[in-house]
Order: structure tokens, then C-alpha cells, then sequence
């Protein structure tokens, strides 16, 4: 059996690869370590994987490319599972880029499905979503009941339709897929354009850093080991053939953004310049999670505070090269 992951170098994508390799599964990595933020950072994430016996990569744009060509048929047969996590991420940048939302996000994601019809063995499909769906949704928790038509972003309408893309295939090919919608995922690693980690090298290189206005400013911060686990947990279980599952992963408890700013100056031993600026259209207030349903399917229910986060996050910040 093997295990396909798109988005090898990125976060996420990543840290469910070593993971992966923990527990002797064998994993073909793909990304196209693509610039949107530094890639010195995803090839020391990928360093970590291909020194493993058991890990294949392949650098490629797989959006543009017929996957089936890159693999032999004997590699084709053995790939029971498909964890597509490459994506265009970023909410603002989708103000400035989004024509990569359309290529990275619907294109691949297209493509990525064309490819798993093809896989006579696959068992489930998993992809990411996100949080950014529920877009302009006033009613908290974000439940995966809720509708989900008012995005708020670029970013947000590409994963929308991403998910409908995914339904149209299940209902036309029965492919068993899953989406998961990440909330807000941090911790070592992270991507260097998330408000957590920016916050960071701010506080180090003594810099202001920005905060929105808003009295109820909060998010659903979910560190990566939860979400690493939440994926491994889903993994196991596919849905009926009959029809696609879409799942919520988040800590289930917004925290102030402020309260984040708190304790990265505890960890990092810094106090922070901060300015005040209104929020961008783009940008919801709040985000939570109601995580009712993925814990009713596999138990699953994430285990990692806010303060425990972001105190293994700024100890392995204090010691990297991107402060």
C-alpha cells in the first residue's frame, strides 16, 4: 500500500508525511516548491523526509501535467490513498494573485481528481479545506451544515469550489473522498506568512506589529499535532461510495488575537510594538469550530492549548534561521 501526498514540502503536508513514514507506510511526495513564501523553508521540511527508505518525491506542477505519466503501473496499483494538501494559500494574497487561486486551487484540484478516478485501488481520498468557507457566516460555531455561499475571499470561493468539484466526482465516479476544513493550523514549521509567525520575528527584530480592530477578534487555533493526528485518524475510515464527507477540524475554542500576542511575548521573553488598524474586508472577525461530527465519526478531539502551542512553537522559533 502506498499513500500519494500533494503539498509534501508544505506545512501540513509535511508533518503528515513523517508521520506517515513514523508508521512504515510507504509515500510518494509531490510539490512544486513554488515561491510564495521562502523555499529554503519547504526544502528543510523535505530533508527531513527523503533521507527515509520508504519516501519518494517528485518535484512538479501537477495542475499542468497528466499525473498518470509519472508513475509506473505497478506504483499506480500500490496507491490506496490520496492526501492532497498542495494549495495556493493566503487569504490577502488572493486580493493581489487571483488567478493562482484558480490555477492551484480549482485547476489542481481538478487535476488531482482526474488522477484518483484513474486509481483502480484507492480506497479514500482526502483533501484540504479551510475555515475561509464559512466566509461571511455571522452564527458561531461554523458547523458543516452551515451554508456555505457567501465567501469572503478569493482564497475562500477557490476552496468552495474545490469542495463542489469533489462532490460532482464522487456523484458521477463514486470516488470516496473526504474534506477537511483546517482552522487556523500553527505550531514548528509553520509558514512564515501566518499572523502568529509574523508576529514573531516582530517581536525579535523589534518591529510593530499590526492588529485588527475588533472587540471579539478571535480564531480557532489548532496546533499541528492535533491536526496531524485528526488526519491519520480520518484516514482509516472512508465514507460510502454514495456520498462525499466533509469535516471540521479545529480546537473548538477561540482565543483572542490579543491573548495570542500575550504569549508570544511570554515565550519569546519580548514585549511587542503594537498598532492598530482596521480589519480588510477579506478578514472574518471570529472563526470556530464545531467539531461535533468528526468526534461522533473516529473520537477524535484536539489536546494542545493555545499556551502549550505556542510555547513549543517559540521554543523551536528561538532556535531556527527565519527570526
Amino acid at each position: 500500500m502506498s499513500i500519494l501526498v500533494t503539498g509534501a514540502a508544505g506545512f501540513i503536508g509535511a508533518r503528515v508525511c513523517q508521520a506517515l513514514l513514523e508508521q512504515d507506510h510507504d509515500v510518494i511526495g509531490i510539490d512544486n516548491l513554488n515561491s510564495y513564501y521562502d523555499v529554503f523553508l519547504k526544502k528543510e521540511r523535505l530533508s527531513r523526509l527523503i533521507s527515509k527508505k520508504n519516501f519518494i518525491f517528485k518535484e512538479v506542477d501537477f495542475e499542468y501535467i497528466d499525473l498518470i505519466s509519472l508513475f509506473s503501473s505497478r506504483q499506480l496499483n500500490d496507491v490506496t490513498i490520496v492526501l492532497h494538501f498542495a494549495a495556493q494559500a493566503g487569504v490577502r494574497h488572493s486580493m493581489e494573485a487571483p488567478i493562482d487561486f484558480i490555477n492551484t486551487n480549482i485547476k489542481g484540484h481538478v487535476a488531482i481528481l482526474e488522477f484518483a478516478k484513474k486509481l483502480v485501488n484507492l480506497r479514500h481520498l482526502i483533501y484540504a479545506s479551510s475555515s475561509s468557507v464559512y466566509g461571511r457566516n455571522a452564527e458561531l460555531p461554523f458547523r458543516e451544515s452551515d451554508r456555505v455561499d457567501r465567501p469572503g475571499s478569493v482564497y475562500a470561493a477557490s476552496k468552495r469550489a474545490a469542495e463542489l468539484m469533489s462532490d460532482c466526482y464522487q456523484h458521477l465516479y463514486g470516488l470516496p473522498q473526504t474534506g477537511l476544513r483546517f482552522f487556523t493550523v500553527y505550531g514548528p514549521w509553520g509558514r512564515p506568512d501566518m499572523a502568529y509567525f509574523k508576529f514573531a520575528r516582530a517581536i525579535m527584530r523589534g518591529e510593530t506589529l499590526t492588529l485588527y480592530e475588533g472587540k471579539d477578534l478571535a480564531r480557532d487555533f489548532t496546533y499541528i499535532d492535533d491536526v496531524v493526528d485528526a488526519v491519520l485518524k480520518i484516514l482509516a475510515v472512508p465514507p460510502p461510495s454514495d456520498r462525499s464527507r466533509i469535516l471540521n477540524v479545529g480546537n473548538s475554542s477561540p482565543e483572542a488575537v490579543l491573548h495570542l500576542v500575550t504569549l508570544l511575548e511570554r515565550f519569546l521573553n519580548r514585549k511587542a510594538s503594537v498598532s492598530v488598524t482596521s480589519r480588510p474586508a477579506a478578514d472574518v472577525e471570529t472563526t470556530w469550530a464545531s467539531i461535533d461530527a468528526i468526534e461522533q465519526l473516529v473520537g477524535w478531539k484536539p489536546k494542545i492549548t493555545l499556551e502549550e502551542g505556542i510555547n513549543r512553537f517559540s521554543g523551536w522559533f528561538l532556535g531556527c534561521k527565519y527570526t
